[in-house]
């Protein structure tokens, strides 16, 4: 099947923000994360969009022509998440204070997920991709993320992300990722798993 796939501009912010939002409403993270359904369907898009706007910014979002389905990638150099750098700067207290400071949630998922996530070689992180649920299944996410890891493998880089459920977990698997050491278990919540894939010749 071919798949018609853009570089998402600043102007399909709000388009890539509603995508993401729907995709991840029953996701198992996102339910840990806003564990009551009226307080994700109001707060959840903010989580969304604090995502959008750090791949806009330094990375890129791929988006098919038809906005059914997008994926967040951001070019991780060798060593982007070692110790602190002494700048002050604190993304998940930052990100947790814009979104809603009394979730502590927001917060902790962002440092369980930087501290498991791996340094020394530069490779391409797949941070978030969503396909709307009446186009699941239809082989977009394989698309979105295949286009990716071709180039990974023309230009020898490897590709990391944390699937948030057993069946992304069998997507990326299929496409190659291996699980690396063990799975992440969220606070009486459910697992992450970091995965890892080397390019291919």
């Amino acid at each position: 099947m071919g798949v018609a796939i853009r570089a998402a501009e600043e102007s399909d912010r709000d388009l890539v923000v509603r995508l993401l939002d729907t995709a991840f409403q029953d996701d198992p993270v996102s339910r840990w994360i806003f564990p009551e359904d009226e307080y994700r369907r109001t707060t959840h898009h903010k989580l969304m969009a604090a995502f959008t706007d750090i791949v806009l910014a330094d990375g890129r979002v791929d988006l098919t022509e038809d906005g059914t389905a997008c994926a967040l990638w951001l070019p991780m150099p060798a060593e982007e998440h070692g110790e602190d750098g002494g700048d002050g700067d604190d993304g998940p207290a930052q990100m947790r204070a814009s979104i809603d400071p009394a979730n502590e949630r927001i917060e902790l998922v962002a440092r369980l997920t930087e501290g498991v996530h791996p340094v020394g070689r530069a490779h391409e992180y797949l941070w978030m991709i969503g396909v709307s649920p009446d186009h699941q299944g239809e082989g977009l996410g394989t698309a979105l993320i295949g286009s990716v890891l071709d180039r990974c493998d023309r230009e020898g880089l490897p590709a990391y992300l944390e699937a948030s459920s057993a069946r992304s977990r069998g997507l990326y698997e299929r496409l190659g990722f291996t699980l690396l050491d063990r799975p992440l278990a969220l606070p009486d919540g459910p697992q992450m798993w970091p995965m890892w894939r080397e390019p291919r010749p």
